[in-house]
């Protein structure tokens, strides 16, 4: 015995509920010129990700047009704007250098 009706008059159970899907997504073709190498390298990676090779490059193309202002700099929480201490940094300062200094005098 089947587990649904097979005619339409015995679907008044109301164990039944039929669903009809629509997709209305609008695939279009794309063609990229790349390299052999990349190519191949692409598909592995797609492969080993379980993925089209179409779905991640549309992932990353959605990544790339979604972002909100990519211009724009990363907001800076509270916190570390609170850390600010109003120093100026010499722009031809050299970090290793001064590190060595400190080093130096710490350890003498």
């Amino acid at each position: 015995m089947s587990r649904f009706p097979k005619k339409k008059e015995n679907c008044t159970d109301k164990n039944f509920i039929f669903v009809r899907i629509y997709n209305y997504r609008m695939d279009t073709k794309l063609t990229l010129k790349l390299e052999k190498e990349v190519i191949e390298k692409a598909k592995e990676y797609a492969s080993a990700q379980r993925r089209s090779l179409s779905s991640l490059v549309e992932s990353y193309l959605k990544s790339l047009v979604t972002k909100e202002n990519p211009e724009s700099d990363p907001e800076i929480s509270p916190y570390v704007k609170s850390l600010k201490t109003g120093v100026k940094v010499p722009a031809n300062l050299d970090p290793k250098e001064v590190y060595s200094d400190f080093l130096a005098e710490k350890y003498k």
